[in-house]
């Protein structure tokens, strides 16, 4: 059964993608940068949790102290970049969400700056995330 557009729609109302920046002075550019695309649901309704992550074949599920929920997360960028983006390119939100989203694919940018290092700690790969995930605003 594909469940393509079930996710879409769920992601569209539980969703959320987010990049958060973190000074940590040890870091070879002085922030921590972690892109991240995250579900949260109440315990009792973990089952749909548990189909999107054997369907991304990625992520976590851990439980959220700060609202008790239980929380699937993607914040390998790798993974984000190759299963998470592209799903949502071909299965795209209907709500207002998008301006959250990558308005350009940062797939073909991502491997040309990377080339599989940890880019979030290049300046090449910080200005890829930045600009992938600016919404405007």
């Amino acid at each position: 059964m594909d469940l393509s557009a079930y996710f879409a729609g769920f992601v569209d109302g539980e969703g959320c993608f987010t990049v958060s920046f973190s000074p940590r002075s040890k870091l070879l550019l002085g922030w921590e940068v972690r892109p991240s695309f995250s579900v949260s649901q109440n315990a009792d309704r973990a089952e749909v949790l548990l189909l999107m992550q054997r369907h991304f074949q990625c992520g976590s599920i851990r439980p959220d102290r700060s609202d008790k929920t239980l929380k699937f997360e993607v914040r390998c960028l790798n993974d984000l970049v190759e299963r998470i983006i592209p799903f949502f390119e071909a299965n795209p939100l209907l709500s207002s969400k998008p301006r959250d989203f990558p308005k350009d694919s940062p797939k073909s940018r991502e491997t040309q700056v990377c080339d599989g290092s940890d880019c979030s700690q290049t300046p090449n790969g910080v200005e890829v995330i930045v600009s992938a995930t600016s919404n405007g605003g």
